[in-house]
């Protein structure tokens, strides 16, 4: 077995300490890149995506990867969710710090009313 990057070890080390504290609750998962910050909200007990928001989507009033960028991406996918009928979930940041875009994106998602 290759020698796993400190990325992906702080990742799997993350997502076990969540499935622990999940409770059945849907994780929300951000993924940032150097261009775009993605966020979805997963169900891992059926599998699926249940909401998902990007940078990216059409009508995204910031694109990019900037902080304001983020801050849009965690209202829009707060938004979304509780049309979807998600009010709490577990953050899942991966093998990201919470600083920077990632903070922004879960304060958003906070202020927009999930619960996490």
């Amino acid at each position: 077995m290759a020698k796993l990057s400190l990325f992906e070890r702080r990742r799997r080390r993350v997502r076990t300490a969540l499935k622990a504290r999940a409770g059945g609750r849907p994780r929300l998962s951000v993924h940032r890149s150097g261009r775009h910050i993605y966020a979805q909200i997963i169900d891992d007990a059926a599998g699926r995506t249940i909401v998902s928001a990007s940078s990216l989507t059409k009508g995204s009033k910031t694109a990019g990867a900037n902080v304001d960028a983020a801050a849009t991406v965690g209202k829009t996918l707060a938004e979304a969710a509780k049309k979807a009928g998600v009010t709490a979930v577990v953050f899942d940041r991966g093998g990201f710090l919470f600083h920077g875009r990632v903070k922004a994106l879960a304060d958003a998602a906070r202020e927009g009313g999930l619960e996490f």
